[in-house]
C-alpha cells in the first residue's frame, strides 16, 4: 500500500492526540494510527484533567494552541480550583469530566485538523532501510507506511499486562489487547527497555449507592475554565463525594494480601509513589485507622461512579468484600473491577530535549512510554514531540522550554536529565520557578512563543494583547489612585488589619494579605465605577485575578525573575556532543560516568544528573571557560 506521511503517530491517547494535531496545525501531513478510533484520549483511570501542577500544566498547552483545555471545558461536570488558600503559585484548576464526551469531542477535534489523517490499525514494527534510517511502520493489516518521522506514544499498551488477583492476562486496558513487537525492536536497537505498574479502582453503580450519608464535595461557586479561548464553564455542576475505609475495611483486604500479584512478586515494576492503590496505602501506612475516598461521577448521562482512592490488584471476591463494608457502599455493584496494570517503558534518559531517541533518529517518544503516569503529562509531551518533529523535518531550530519558562519544561527536563525509577507525576515542589509558572499567566509566559512558531493563531495573540494592555490600565488606576482613611477605615478594622492615617494608594493597600480587589470595590466608589465598564470583557475574571496576583505579589515574581535570569547565564551554555569527560580527572569518578553516558545538552541539565555535584560543575565551569 503506498501510503506515505512526513510524521506517523503511533497511540490515539492524550499525547498522539496533542503530537499528531500540533504537527499538522504547523503544516506537516500527519497520520495517527489508534487500536480504536472511537476511544481518542480516552480516561481509562481517572475522569478528570488538572490537579495540583497538572492544571497548569494543561493551560499552558492550551496557551500555545493545544486542545487539551478546550475539550475539558466541552465536557466538564465540576471545575474546583485546588489550593486556594495558600499562595497563587500553588492554585491548581481541576475539572470531573464526562469522559464520553471528552473522548467524543477529541475525535471532533481531530477531525476537523487539516493534514491529519486518521487509521484504526496497530503499529507492530517500524521500518528501516538498508542504511538504518527509519522509514516507517508495519501494521497488523499488513500494511508498510512510510514517513519521514515517528511519534510513538503507547500508553500502557507495549506488553501490557492485567493483574486481578492471581489472574492475569494480556492486556492494555480491561477489555483491549496490549501491543507486541516494538519493545523488542527497540531493544534490539539499543534502547533500554523497563517495566512500570500502574492501577485503577472499581467503577461502582450509582444506583446501589446510598448517597445521603456520604458528605458533598460541590464545585466551585463561581466556576473557572482551563482554556483561554471562548470555551464555555460549566453549569449544572455535579456533585462529587466524600467516603471512608476503616479498620474493618482494612482487615477485608488484608485476607486477600497472599494472593496479591504485588506482593507475592507477580508485578515486576514499580507503581506510582503518590497514587498507591489501597493495599499498598494499607501496608506502608498501617498505623492509619482510615483513608479517605471520593466518589466522582464519569458522566453527566451514566450511571458510573469512580472510586478514587480505591485502586487494587486484589481478587475480586476481596475487593467486593471490602467495598461491602464503606458506609454508603453496603449494596453496591460494580460495573468492573479494580485491576493493576503492568507495562513497558523506555529510559527517557536517552532523549533529547525535543524527546527525539538518541539511539534512532527520527524517533520520537512521548507519554507513559517514557515514565510518566497521568493524562496531562503525556499530553504535554506529546505536544512538545509533534512540534520539534515537525521543526526537524523543516530544517528549524528545535522549541525547547526551559525551566523558567514552563512547568512542561521542568517534566522533560526531570526526565531527560533524571530519569524514572517509578512513575512520574508532576508536582508544584518540582519546580524551583513556581512563582512564575502559575496558571493565571501561562498565556503570558507562552502564547507569544508559540505564535513566532506558526501555532498560535492571530486571535489567540489579539486577544492576549487586549488582556495584557487591560492589565496596564488596571494597574495604573491602582497605582496612581489613592483612598482615605473616611473610605477604607471602617472596612479594614472589620479584616482585622490597621487602619489608615493617610491617604493610600489603592495598589499599596491591595498589597496587604487581608485585602482584596472585591474589598477595594467596596471601599471606593470610583474603584468601583471603574470595574464596571469592564463588566462585559469576555476575559473579565481572568482580567481580575491577574492583576491582584500581579499587585500582591510583586516584590516575589520580581525576586524570582532575578534568580532566573541569573541562572540562565549558565543554564543555557552548550555542552559539546563528544566533549570528553573522562580526560578531565578533575571531575569526580561517577559524574566522568555519568556525563560521558547522558551526554547533557547543556551545563543546566549537567547539573541536574544525579551523581553530579556542584564541585563537578565549578570544574565544567573552568573547562568551558578556557
Amino acid at each position: 500500500m503506498g501510503l506515505n506521511y512526513d510524521i506517523i503517530v503511533v497511540g490515539g491517547g492524550h499525547a498522539g492526540c496533542e503530537a499528531a494535531s500540533a504537527a499538522a496545525n504547523l503544516g506537516s501531513h500527519v497520520l495517527l494510527v489508534s487500536m480504536q478510533i472511537d476511544r481518542l484520549a480516552y480516561m481509562s483511570c481517572n475522569p478528570a484533567m488538572g490537579g495540583v501542577a497538572k492544571g497548569q500544566i494543561v493551560r499552558e498547552i492550551d496557551a500555545m494552541g493545544g486542545y487539551s483545555g478546550i475539550v475539558t471545558d466541552r465536557s466538564t461536570l465540576q471545575f474546583r480550583m485546588l489550593n486556594r488558600s495558600k499562595g497563587p503559585a500553588m492554585w491548581s484548576p481541576r475539572a470531573q469530566c464526562d469522559m464520553w464526551r471528552f473522548s467524543a469531542e477529541w475525535r471532533h477535534v481531530v477531525e476537523q485538523v487539516p493534514n491529519l489523517d486518521l487509521r484504526q490499525d496497530t503499529v507492530t514494527e517500524l521500518i528501516f532501510d538498508e542504511h538504518e534510517n527509519l522509514q516507517g511502520v508495519k501494521t497488523m493489516s499488513g500494511a508498510e507506511i512510510r514517513s519521514r518521522a515517528v511519534i510513538l506514544t503507547s500508553g500502557t499498551f507495549l506488553n501490557g499486562r492485567i493483574h486481578i488477583g492471581e489472574h492475569s492476562y494480556a492486556g492494555g486496558r480491561i477489555g483491549e489487547a496490549a501491543s507486541y513487537g516494538l519493545s523488542e525492536q527497540l531493544q534490539a536497537r539499543g534502547i533500554r527497555v523497563q517495566s512500570l505498574k500502574t492501577g485503577t479502582p472499581v467503577r461502582v453503580d450509582a444506583r446501589t449507592i446510598d448517597f445521603s450519608v456520604l458528605p458533598v464535595q460541590e464545585g466551585d461557586e463561581h466556576p473557572s475554565k482551563f482554556s483561554f479561548t471562548d470555551t464555555p464553564k460549566v453549569e449544572n455542576q455535579m456533585p462529587c463525594y466524600i467516603a471512608y475505609t476503616d479498620t474493618e475495611v482494612h482487615d477485608i483486604l488484608r485476607t486477600g494480601f497472599d494472593r496479591s500479584p504485588m506482593f507475592a512478586g507477580r508485578i515486576k515494576g514499580r507503581g506510582p509513589r503518590y497514587c498507591p492503590s489501597i493495599e499498598d496505602k494499607i501496608d506502608r501506612f498501617a498505623d492509619k485507622d482510615r483513608h479517605q475516598l471520593f466518589v466522582e461521577p464519569c458522566g453527566r448521562d451514566s450511571h458510573e461512579y469512580y472510586l478514587n482512592g480505591f485502586s487494587s490488584s486484589l481478587p475480586e471476591e476481596v475487593q467486593m468484600a471490602a467495598l461491602h463494608k464503606i458506609r454508603g457502599f453496603e449494596n453496591a455493584n460494580v460495573f468492573r473491577p479494580g485491576y493493576a496494570i503492568e507495562y513497558d517503558f523506555f529510559d527517557p534518559l536517552q532523549l533529547h530535549a525535543t524527546l527525539e531517541s538518541k539511539e534512532i533518529p527520527y524517533l520520537y517518544l512521548a507519554g507513559q512510554v517514557n515514565g510518566t503516569t497521568g493524562y496531562e503529562e503525556a499530553a504535554g509531551q506529546g505536544f512538545m514531540a509533534g512540534i520539534n518533529a515537525h521543526l526537524k523535518l523543516q530544517g528549524k531550530e528545535p522549541f525547547i522550554l526551559n525551566r523558567s519558562q514552563a512547568y512542561i519544561g521542568v517534566l522533560i527536563d526531570d526526565l531527560i536529565t533524571k530519569g524514572v525509577d517509578e512513575p512520574y507525576r508532576m508536582f508544584t515542589s518540582r519546580a524551583e520557578h513556581r512563582i512564575l509558572l502559575r496558571q493565571d499567566n501561562a498565556d503570558e509566559r507562552l502564547t507569544p512563543l508559540s505564535y513566532q512558531l506558526g501555532l498560535a493563531d492571530e486571535k489567540r495573540m489579539k486577544r492576549l494583547e487586549l488582556k495584557h494592555h487591560d492589565i496596564g490600565h488596571w494597574k495604573n488606576y491602582l497605582e496612581t489612585h489613592k483612598i482615605t482613611p473616611a473610605e477604607a477605615n471602617s472596612h479594614l478594622e472589620k479584616s482585622g488589619t490597621s487602619p489608615l492615617e493617610q491617604k493610600m494608594a489603592l495598589s499599596a493597600l491591595l498589597q496587604r494579605p487581608q485585602v482584596f480587589l472585591e474589598d477595594l470595590e467596596t471601599m471606593s466608589e470610583g474603584f468601583r465605577n471603574y470595574t464596571k465598564t469592564y463588566r462585559d470583557n469576555a476575559f473579565y475574571e481572568e482580567l481580575r485575578e491577574e492583576v491582584e496576583i500581579s499587585i500582591k505579589y510583586d516584590s516575589y515574581i520580581k525576586k524570582e525573575e532575578e534568580n532566573a535570569a541569573r541562572l540562565s547565564k549558565y543554564e543555557n551554555l552548550p555542552l559539546k556532543p563528544d566533549f570528553d569527560y573522562a580526560s578531565i580527572k578533575s571531575l569526580s569518578f561517577e559524574a566522568r560516568e555519568k556525563l560521558g553516558r547522558l551526554r547533557p545538552a547543556t551545563l543546566g541539565q549537567a547539573s541536574r544528573i544525579p551523581g553530579v555535584s556542584p564541585a563537578d560543575i565549578s570544574v565544567l565551569l573552568v573547562w568551558l571557560n578556557k
